[in-house]
Formats: structure tokens, C-alpha cells, sequence
């Protein structure tokens, strides 16, 4: 069986990745519904405006699901931790910030954790601290990334190598063929966010969804180089009024200022693309369609499948290597 879902205890290695403020119970319900992990992101919110959020996403499904703390970002991570042992919730994700502090605590409650990584020093130390679970993400993800700008392609098997955990990979995935292709790699599954953004169930404005559709795969831009803050965004008429900004010089905190959780709502949740940003990754070059999540998820599992059959055509055997 694959550790993903043994560990889990869901039916297919695609995890939701968590989207800030902008987290959605309806998308994350719909992806722990098709058989996989959804995810409620905590971002800058409340613990109150979380716990909502859970309870809404429990209201509508019974399956596993995540929430994810960005623990440089969320103002109350302690506060954060005890809600989600309160309220149970099965799986944490914890990224942006040492995870060690909190992992005993969590185990102790019987809850997995998943820690989002960037390098193979980061994964030797958060599986080391006792992460159950790693997510690695490329340069090629949506929003916030490390300034190390290492690839999916380079950083799986890279991390694969030095650590016994599973691993997730993010970044440059969108459908079935990414899927396999990280599987090759040595991961055991995939945790998505921009494909996400582009279904039926996500409940992000329209313009948000057709800039997806729109944008090639030179349509993201990296913004924060400068204050060592990098973040992957859709190359809007805000981007380029902040690459601008950027260019004749920002302090950290004026930087901080112009890509909060609340400009990020104003895009993604208002369609205001004058003032607010979308967060978004390279995969928008394959993305063509907005289907429902279900499809989405149980067409990249045939295609992922297919795939793999193919490619077993196409490697022939050493000793197979003159008879072409």
C-alpha cells in the first residue's frame, strides 16, 4: 500500500495544500472527498476564525483532512496547536518555522504531522524532530518559497536519499503525468494548490480562475528577491506595480505590507486585480479546464497509471539495449 495513505488513511498520495487565508471548508471537504487530504490553511486568521473553518469543513465530511500552520506567518501558533488538539483534528501540517517544539505535543494526541521543506538539511532535521511526514516543495510552487529556488525535479531525489520519512512533493505538479513523474523521483505522492484553485468546488472569484486559465508558462512572476522574502505570483497589473516598487527599493516590512493576507484576499477573493495578488505556480501552462475536484483527482490516479505503463515500454532492458 502506499505509506502516503497508510499514514493518512486516505485513498489516494494528493494532498491539498493550504492557501492562508483564502482556505475554503468546501474545497478542503471535496478533496478529502474525492480520496484525498484537504487542507484548511491557517495563514493570518484567528484561532476563532480557524476553528470556524474546521467545524464547517466537519460539517461536511466525515474524512481526514489537514490544517496547516505557517508557523512564521500565524500570530498564535500556541493557541493554533491547542485548537487543533481540541477539535481533533486528524493531521497537522507545519511549514515556514522549526517544527521541533511542537511535534511531541501533537504526537501525544496521536496526531500526524507533515512539515514542508526546501532542502536536505531542512528534512534530515524535521524528520530527525519526528515529522511523520514530509512535503518538498520547488521553486516552481505557488506563494511563499524558500530562497534556496531549488526545483522539484533536483530537490525530491535529493531528499529521498537522506531521509526514511515518506515525502510529498510540491511544486510543477498539476496532473497525472506529474504525479508519475514524482513517483520516479521517490516520492509517494503529490500536495497541489494552483490545479485546485481551477475546479468547480473552489470558491475563489472568477478572474482569479481565468487568470489561471489565461496565463502560459511564463505567467507567474517571483516578487521579495530583495528582502530575501521570495513568493510566486500570477504576473497581474499588482505584480508588475510591485516588481516596480521592489525595483526602486522596499524595506522588509513595506514589502510585508504589500503582500499581506489581506491583499492576498482582495485578489483571490474579491477579483480586485489592481490591489490584491494571486498567488500561483508555473503548473498554469498545463492547466486547460476547470473540472469538479473528483474528476480531477481520479483522472490524475488513470493517468498517473497509464503513464507508468507507457514509460515501462519505452526503457528497455540492458540486456535488451541491441535488439531495437
Amino acid at each position: 500500500m502506499n505509506p502516503v495513505c497508510h499514514l493518512l488513511n486516505i485513498q489516494y498520495p494528493i494532498v491539498l495544500g493550504g492557501m492562508g487565508n483564502i482556505s475554503s471548508p468546501e474545497l478542503t471537504a471535496a478533496v478529502s472527498e474525492a480520496g484525498g487530504l484537504g487542507t484548511i490553511g491557517c495563514g493570518t486568521m484567528s484561532p476563532e476564525e480557524v476553528e470556524m473553518k474546521i467545524n464547517q469543513t466537519k460539517e461536511l465530511t466525515n474524512k481526514p483532512f489537514a490544517v496547516n500552520i505557517a508557523m512564521a506567518v500565524a500570530p498564535n501558533v500556541e493557541r493554533l496547536i491547542d485548537l487543533v488538539i481540541d477539535l481533533q483534528v486528524p493531521v497537522v501540517s507545519l511549514s515556514a518555522g522549526n517544527p521541533a517544539p511542537y511535534i511531541p505535543k501533537l504526537h501525544e494526541q496521536g496526531i500526524k504531522v507533515m512539515t514542508l521543506v526546501a532542502s536536505v538539511k531542512h528534512a534530515k532535521k524535521a524528520e530527525e524532530a519526528g515529522a511523520d511526514l514530509l512535503v518538498a516543495e520547488g521553486y516552481e510552487a505557488a506563494g511563499i518559497n524558500s530562497n534556496l529556488e531549488l526545483t522539484t525535479f533536483t530537490l525530491i531525489p535529493q531528499i529521498v536519499r537522506h531521509v526514511n520519512v515518506p515525502v510529498l512533493a510540491a511544486g510543477g505538479v498539476g496532473d497525472g503525468k506529474g504525479l508519475a513523474a514524482t513517483l520516479m523521483l521517490g516520492a509517494s505522492g503529490v500536495q497541489m494548490g494552483t490545479r485546485f484553485i481551477a475546479t468547480q468546488e473552489a470558491p475563489f472569484h472568477t478572474h482569479y480562475k481565468e487568470k489561471i486559465l489565461e496565463a502560459n508558462g511564463t505567467g507567474t512572476t517571483i516578487v521579495g528577491r530583495t528582502v530575501g522574502q521570495v513568493r510566486r505570483i500570477l504576473n497581474t497589473q499588482y505584480a508588475r506595480k510591485l516588481t516596480d516598487l521592489e525595483k526602486s527599493g522596499l524595506t522588509v516590512e513595506e514589502y510585508r505590507q504589500l503582500t499581506s493576507e489581506e491583499l492576498h484576499c482582495k485578489g483571490a477573493l474579491e477579483g480586485d486585480l489592481e490591489n490584491g495578488f494571486l498567488n500561483s505556480g508555473q503548473i498554469t501552462g498545463l492547466i486547460e479546464d476547470i473540472p469538479t475536484v473528483r474528476e480531477l483527482v481520479e483522472g490524475m490516479m488513470q493517468e498517473a497509471s497509464n503513464q507508468v505503463e507507457q514509460s515501462k515500454q519505452q526503457l528497455p532492458f540492458v540486456n535488451d539495449q541491441y535488439n531495437y
